[in-house]
Protein backbone atom coordinates (compact mmCIF):
# COMPACT_ATOMS: atom_id res chain seq x y z
CA UNK A 1 0.00 0.00 0.00
CA UNK A 2 1.51 3.24 -1.27
CA UNK A 3 1.43 6.18 1.26
CA UNK A 4 2.51 9.98 1.01
CA UNK A 5 2.55 12.40 2.97
CA UNK A 6 -0.92 14.18 3.87
CA UNK A 7 -1.42 17.13 1.66
CA UNK A 8 -1.32 20.04 4.23
CA UNK A 9 -4.65 21.89 4.18
CA UNK A 10 -4.63 25.36 4.05
CA UNK A 11 -5.08 27.59 6.92
CA UNK A 12 -8.78 27.77 7.96
CA UNK A 13 -9.81 31.39 7.48
CA UNK A 14 -12.73 31.43 10.62
CA UNK A 15 -11.13 30.84 14.08
CA UNK A 16 -13.44 28.64 16.57
CA UNK A 17 -16.27 30.47 18.40
CA UNK A 18 -15.27 31.20 21.66
CA UNK A 19 -17.22 28.22 23.24
CA UNK A 20 -16.15 26.10 20.82
CA UNK A 21 -14.81 23.69 23.75
CA UNK A 22 -17.91 23.72 25.69
CA UNK A 23 -20.20 23.45 22.96
CA UNK A 24 -18.22 19.89 21.29
CA UNK A 25 -18.29 18.52 24.73
CA UNK A 26 -21.46 18.93 25.57
CA UNK A 27 -22.56 17.25 22.03
CA UNK A 28 -20.26 14.61 22.41
CA UNK A 29 -21.33 13.95 26.14
CA UNK A 30 -24.89 13.61 24.65
CA UNK A 31 -23.99 11.22 22.01
CA UNK A 32 -22.55 9.02 24.31
CA UNK A 33 -25.80 9.25 26.60
CA UNK A 34 -28.10 8.76 24.00
CA UNK A 35 -26.16 5.42 22.37
CA UNK A 36 -25.49 4.24 25.60
CA UNK A 37 -29.19 4.26 26.75
CA UNK A 38 -30.54 2.92 23.67
CA UNK A 39 -28.11 -0.09 23.80
CA UNK A 40 -29.13 -1.31 27.22
CA UNK A 41 -32.91 -1.29 26.37
CA UNK A 42 -31.74 -3.29 23.33
CA UNK A 43 -29.98 -5.30 24.79
CA UNK A 44 -32.20 -5.88 27.97
CA UNK A 45 -29.64 -7.76 30.46
CA UNK A 46 -26.90 -6.24 31.26
CA UNK A 47 -25.68 -2.38 31.49
CA UNK A 48 -23.01 0.42 31.27
CA UNK A 49 -20.53 0.54 34.28
CA UNK A 50 -18.85 3.76 34.52
CA UNK A 51 -15.34 4.62 35.35
CA UNK A 52 -14.71 8.62 35.41
CA UNK A 53 -11.20 9.21 35.41
CA UNK A 54 -8.85 12.25 35.36
CA UNK A 55 -5.60 12.85 33.32
CA UNK A 56 -2.92 14.38 35.38
CA UNK A 57 -1.62 16.39 32.61
CA UNK A 58 -4.93 17.89 32.19
CA UNK A 59 -8.20 16.43 31.16
CA UNK A 60 -10.39 13.18 31.65
CA UNK A 61 -13.10 11.26 30.56
CA UNK A 62 -15.97 8.99 31.20
CA UNK A 63 -15.49 4.87 30.28
CA UNK A 64 -18.44 3.16 29.74
CA UNK A 65 -18.54 -0.80 29.46
CA UNK A 66 -21.18 -3.42 29.36
CA UNK A 67 -20.50 -6.65 29.30
CA UNK A 68 -21.91 -10.62 29.24
CA UNK A 69 -25.20 -8.79 27.99
CA UNK A 70 -27.83 -11.34 26.51
CA UNK A 71 -26.77 -9.57 22.63
CA UNK A 72 -23.53 -7.48 23.51
CA UNK A 73 -20.86 -9.87 24.97
CA UNK A 74 -18.92 -7.09 25.76
CA UNK A 75 -18.76 -3.20 24.25
CA UNK A 76 -17.32 0.38 25.34
CA UNK A 77 -19.02 3.81 24.55
CA UNK A 78 -15.91 6.20 25.81
CA UNK A 79 -16.02 9.83 26.07
CA UNK A 80 -13.02 11.99 26.47
CA UNK A 81 -11.02 15.39 26.48
CA UNK A 82 -7.50 16.13 26.96
CA UNK A 83 -5.85 19.52 26.85
CA UNK A 84 -1.82 20.03 27.44
CA UNK A 85 1.09 22.25 25.98
CA UNK A 86 2.53 18.98 24.53
CA UNK A 87 1.36 17.64 21.67
CA UNK A 88 2.18 14.42 20.58
CA UNK A 89 4.16 13.72 17.34
CA UNK A 90 1.22 11.87 15.76
CA UNK A 91 -0.67 15.38 15.12
CA UNK A 92 3.10 17.75 14.45
CA UNK A 93 3.69 15.21 11.81
CA UNK A 94 -0.24 16.02 10.13
CA UNK A 95 0.16 19.70 11.40
CA UNK A 96 3.19 21.56 12.09
CA UNK A 97 1.73 24.89 12.38
CA UNK A 98 0.56 23.81 15.87
CA UNK A 99 3.81 23.45 17.11
CA UNK A 100 4.12 25.79 20.32
CA UNK A 101 0.14 26.23 21.34
CA UNK A 102 -1.45 24.50 24.04
CA UNK A 103 -4.03 22.07 22.71
CA UNK A 104 -7.69 20.37 23.71
CA UNK A 105 -8.72 16.97 22.23
CA UNK A 106 -12.08 15.08 22.63
CA UNK A 107 -14.17 12.66 21.19
CA UNK A 108 -16.68 9.84 21.88
CA UNK A 109 -15.89 6.49 20.51
CA UNK A 110 -17.34 3.29 20.61
CA UNK A 111 -16.63 -0.52 19.77
CA UNK A 112 -19.76 -3.23 20.45
CA UNK A 113 -18.92 -6.77 20.15
CA UNK A 114 -21.99 -9.34 19.77
CA UNK A 115 -22.06 -12.73 20.99
CA UNK A 116 -24.41 -13.75 18.12
CA UNK A 117 -21.80 -14.18 14.90
CA UNK A 118 -24.75 -12.45 12.63
CA UNK A 119 -24.74 -9.69 14.27
CA UNK A 120 -21.92 -7.60 13.00
CA UNK A 121 -19.09 -5.82 15.16
CA UNK A 122 -19.66 -2.30 15.13
CA UNK A 123 -17.29 1.07 15.55
CA UNK A 124 -17.77 4.80 15.91
CA UNK A 125 -15.51 7.44 16.80
CA UNK A 126 -16.28 11.33 16.60
CA UNK A 127 -13.68 13.50 17.45
CA UNK A 128 -12.15 17.54 17.75
CA UNK A 129 -9.07 18.91 17.99
CA UNK A 130 -8.03 22.39 18.52
CA UNK A 131 -4.75 23.87 18.99
CA UNK A 132 -3.82 27.81 18.42
CA UNK A 133 -4.85 28.77 14.96
CA UNK A 134 -5.36 25.15 13.93
CA UNK A 135 -8.52 23.20 14.56
CA UNK A 136 -10.39 20.48 12.76
CA UNK A 137 -12.89 17.66 13.10
CA UNK A 138 -12.61 13.79 12.35
CA UNK A 139 -14.36 10.49 13.31
CA UNK A 140 -16.08 8.17 11.15
CA UNK A 141 -17.98 4.79 11.79
CA UNK A 142 -17.65 1.28 10.05
CA UNK A 143 -19.19 -1.86 10.26
CA UNK A 144 -17.18 -5.45 10.55
CA UNK A 145 -20.01 -8.73 9.96
CA UNK A 146 -19.03 -12.25 10.29
CA UNK A 147 -21.72 -13.74 8.29
CA UNK A 148 -23.24 -10.36 6.30
CA UNK A 149 -26.84 -10.32 5.29
CA UNK A 150 -27.03 -7.80 1.67
CA UNK A 151 -29.84 -6.05 3.21
CA UNK A 152 -28.00 -4.94 6.55
CA UNK A 153 -24.81 -3.77 4.23
CA UNK A 154 -26.96 -1.82 2.15
CA UNK A 155 -29.21 -0.51 4.85
CA UNK A 156 -26.31 0.85 6.82
CA UNK A 157 -24.53 2.57 4.22
CA UNK A 158 -28.05 4.37 2.82
CA UNK A 159 -28.21 5.56 6.07
CA UNK A 160 -25.09 6.96 5.99
CA UNK A 161 -24.91 8.37 2.76
CA UNK A 162 -28.63 10.11 3.61
CA UNK A 163 -26.81 11.89 6.21
CA UNK A 164 -23.88 12.70 4.52
CA UNK A 165 -25.96 14.23 1.73
CA UNK A 166 -28.06 16.17 4.11
CA UNK A 167 -24.51 18.75 4.10
CA UNK A 168 -23.15 18.14 1.30
CA UNK A 169 -23.36 15.56 -1.83
CA UNK A 170 -19.89 15.22 -1.88
CA UNK A 171 -19.38 14.17 1.57
CA UNK A 172 -20.27 10.25 0.99
CA UNK A 173 -18.48 10.05 -2.16
CA UNK A 174 -15.08 10.67 -0.90
CA UNK A 175 -15.63 9.47 2.97
CA UNK A 176 -16.77 6.29 2.32
CA UNK A 177 -13.80 5.44 -0.07
CA UNK A 178 -11.63 7.10 2.70
CA UNK A 179 -13.01 4.45 4.97
CA UNK A 180 -12.43 1.64 3.29
CA UNK A 181 -8.70 2.79 2.80
CA UNK A 182 -8.47 3.20 6.38
CA UNK A 183 -9.63 0.44 7.93
CA UNK A 184 -7.83 -2.01 5.64
CA UNK A 185 -4.91 -4.16 7.09
CA UNK A 186 -1.76 -3.95 4.48
CA UNK A 187 -0.57 -7.22 5.98
CA UNK A 188 -3.79 -8.82 5.23
CA UNK A 189 -4.24 -7.32 2.46
CA UNK A 190 -7.79 -7.07 3.18
CA UNK A 191 -9.99 -4.09 4.32
CA UNK A 192 -11.52 -4.59 8.06
CA UNK A 193 -15.03 -4.85 7.22
CA UNK A 194 -17.96 -3.54 4.69
CA UNK A 195 -16.51 -0.33 5.42
CA UNK A 196 -19.11 3.25 6.31
CA UNK A 197 -17.34 6.82 6.34
CA UNK A 198 -14.26 8.25 7.43
CA UNK A 199 -12.93 11.80 7.40
CA UNK A 200 -10.23 13.75 9.21
CA UNK A 201 -8.75 17.48 9.20
CA UNK A 202 -11.78 18.83 8.27
CA UNK A 203 -11.65 22.50 9.00
CA UNK A 204 -13.99 23.53 6.23
CA UNK A 205 -11.08 24.71 3.75
CA UNK A 206 -9.74 22.88 0.17
CA UNK A 207 -10.26 19.53 -0.94
CA UNK A 208 -11.95 16.87 1.10
CA UNK A 209 -9.13 14.32 1.24
CA UNK A 210 -6.63 14.74 3.80
CA UNK A 211 -5.28 11.17 4.03
CA UNK A 212 -1.95 9.72 2.94
CA UNK A 213 -2.93 7.45 -0.07
CA UNK A 214 -2.28 10.00 -2.37
CA UNK A 215 -4.15 8.43 -5.81
CA UNK A 216 -5.94 5.97 -4.44
CA UNK A 217 -10.30 6.12 -4.73
CA UNK A 218 -10.70 8.90 -2.09
CA UNK A 219 -8.18 10.87 -3.30
CA UNK A 220 -8.88 10.67 -7.25
CA UNK A 221 -12.36 11.40 -6.12
CA UNK A 222 -11.89 14.62 -4.25
CA UNK A 223 -9.50 15.62 -6.50
CA UNK A 224 -12.05 15.42 -9.13
CA UNK A 225 -14.67 17.08 -6.97
CA UNK A 226 -11.79 19.84 -6.42
CA UNK A 227 -12.09 22.35 -3.68
CA UNK A 228 -15.70 23.29 -1.81
CA UNK A 229 -16.37 26.30 -0.83
CA UNK A 230 -15.93 27.55 2.81
CA UNK A 231 -17.78 25.68 5.46
CA UNK A 232 -18.10 26.97 8.52
CA UNK A 233 -17.25 26.01 12.04
CA UNK A 234 -20.76 25.46 12.78
CA UNK A 235 -21.29 23.63 9.43
CA UNK A 236 -18.99 21.32 10.55
CA UNK A 237 -20.12 21.02 14.17
CA UNK A 238 -23.37 19.75 12.83
CA UNK A 239 -22.23 17.47 10.72
CA UNK A 240 -20.20 15.83 12.90
CA UNK A 241 -23.23 15.54 15.28
CA UNK A 242 -25.60 14.25 12.66
CA UNK A 243 -22.61 11.56 12.02
CA UNK A 244 -22.77 10.55 15.29
CA UNK A 245 -26.96 10.55 15.40
CA UNK A 246 -27.04 8.45 12.50
CA UNK A 247 -25.55 5.28 14.20
CA UNK A 248 -28.74 4.19 15.95
CA UNK A 249 -30.90 4.32 13.08
CA UNK A 250 -27.78 2.54 11.14
CA UNK A 251 -27.15 -0.37 13.55
CA UNK A 252 -30.24 -1.21 15.48
CA UNK A 253 -32.36 -2.33 12.98
CA UNK A 254 -29.43 -4.85 12.23
CA UNK A 255 -29.63 -6.10 15.43
CA UNK A 256 -33.29 -6.47 15.83
CA UNK A 257 -33.39 -8.54 12.94
CA UNK A 258 -30.61 -11.15 13.68
CA UNK A 259 -30.44 -11.27 17.48
CA UNK A 260 -31.98 -14.41 17.95
CA UNK A 261 -30.84 -16.03 14.87
CA UNK A 262 -29.60 -19.63 15.86
CA UNK A 263 -25.57 -20.05 15.49
CA UNK A 264 -23.48 -23.45 15.68
CA UNK A 265 -20.12 -23.60 17.24
CA UNK A 266 -18.35 -24.01 13.76
CA UNK A 267 -19.84 -20.23 13.95
CA UNK A 268 -19.12 -18.95 16.85
CA UNK A 269 -15.77 -20.24 16.20
CA UNK A 270 -15.45 -18.10 12.86
CA UNK A 271 -16.61 -15.04 14.64
CA UNK A 272 -13.28 -15.13 17.56
CA UNK A 273 -11.06 -15.85 14.25
CA UNK A 274 -12.68 -12.94 12.48
CA UNK A 275 -11.97 -10.63 15.34
CA UNK A 276 -8.65 -11.63 15.57
CA UNK A 277 -8.51 -8.76 12.60
CA UNK A 278 -9.99 -6.52 14.85
CA UNK A 279 -7.28 -6.73 17.57
CA UNK A 280 -4.53 -6.52 14.44
CA UNK A 281 -5.86 -3.01 13.04
CA UNK A 282 -6.37 -1.80 16.49
CA UNK A 283 -2.93 -2.27 17.94
CA UNK A 284 -0.85 -1.68 14.78
CA UNK A 285 -2.82 1.11 12.62
CA UNK A 286 -5.63 2.62 14.51
CA UNK A 287 -4.61 6.58 14.77
CA UNK A 288 -6.81 6.89 18.02
CA UNK A 289 -5.31 4.31 20.11
CA UNK A 290 -1.85 5.88 19.22
CA UNK A 291 -2.59 9.43 19.85
CA UNK A 292 -4.27 7.97 23.21
CA UNK A 293 -0.97 6.22 24.08
CA UNK A 294 0.91 9.12 23.37
CA UNK A 295 -0.78 11.95 25.14
CA UNK A 296 -0.72 9.48 28.23
CA UNK A 297 -4.46 8.67 28.44
CA UNK A 298 -6.32 6.06 30.41
CA UNK A 299 -5.05 2.44 28.83
CA UNK A 300 -8.08 0.82 30.26
CA UNK A 301 -10.14 3.43 28.45
CA UNK A 302 -7.93 3.02 24.89
CA UNK A 303 -7.56 -0.39 24.67
CA UNK A 304 -11.74 -1.33 25.55
CA UNK A 305 -12.68 -1.84 22.00
CA UNK A 306 -10.59 -5.24 22.09
CA UNK A 307 -12.78 -8.17 22.20
CA UNK A 308 -12.95 -10.41 25.09
CA UNK A 309 -12.54 -13.84 23.56
CA UNK A 310 -10.61 -14.13 20.68
CA UNK A 311 -8.67 -16.71 18.79
CA UNK A 312 -5.77 -17.05 15.67
CA UNK A 313 -5.61 -19.98 13.49
CA UNK A 314 -2.27 -20.91 11.53
CA UNK A 315 -3.03 -20.69 7.97
CA UNK A 316 -6.96 -20.53 7.62
CA UNK A 317 -8.70 -20.98 4.62
CA UNK A 318 -12.39 -21.09 4.30
CA UNK A 319 -14.08 -24.06 2.33
CA UNK A 320 -14.68 -23.22 -1.09
CA UNK A 321 -18.44 -21.78 -2.08
CA UNK A 322 -19.19 -21.57 2.03
CA UNK A 323 -20.82 -18.80 3.70
CA UNK A 324 -17.13 -18.21 5.32
CA UNK A 325 -15.40 -17.93 1.79
CA UNK A 326 -18.60 -15.70 0.50
CA UNK A 327 -17.35 -13.15 3.41
CA UNK A 328 -13.61 -12.95 1.79
CA UNK A 329 -14.62 -13.08 -1.78
CA UNK A 330 -17.69 -10.51 -1.87
CA UNK A 331 -17.34 -8.45 1.50
CA UNK A 332 -13.89 -8.18 2.36
CA UNK A 333 -13.96 -6.13 -1.33
CA UNK A 334 -15.02 -2.59 -1.58
CA UNK A 335 -18.60 -2.42 -3.18
CA UNK A 336 -20.67 0.33 -4.24
CA UNK A 337 -23.41 -0.92 -1.16
CA UNK A 338 -25.57 1.85 -1.68
CA UNK A 339 -26.82 1.04 -5.01
CA UNK A 340 -26.00 -3.05 -4.23
CA UNK A 341 -28.23 -4.96 -6.60
CA UNK A 342 -27.16 -8.69 -5.12
CA UNK A 343 -24.61 -11.11 -5.01
CA UNK A 344 -24.06 -14.88 -6.25
CA UNK A 345 -25.61 -16.71 -3.23
CA UNK A 346 -27.30 -13.68 -1.71
CA UNK A 347 -29.12 -13.55 1.51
Amino acid sequence: MTTTPVSKPAAANTAPPADSRDRVSAMLKQLQDSICQKLEALDGGAQFQQDAWDRPEGGGGRSRVIKQGKIFEQGGVNFSEVWGDHLPPSILVQRPEAAGHRFYATGTSMVLHPRNPFIPTVHLNYRYFEAGPVWWFGGGIDLTPYYPFDEDVVHFHQTLKATCDRHNPDYYKVFKPWCDEYFYLKHRGETRGVGGIFFDYQDGQGTLYRGPDAGKAADQTSQGIGELPPRSWDDLFNFAGDCGNAFLPAYVPIVERRHSTEYSDHQRQFQLYRRGRYVEFNLVYDRGTIFGLQTNGRTESILMSLPPLVRWEYGYTPEPESPEARLYEVFLTPQDWVNWSGSPAGS
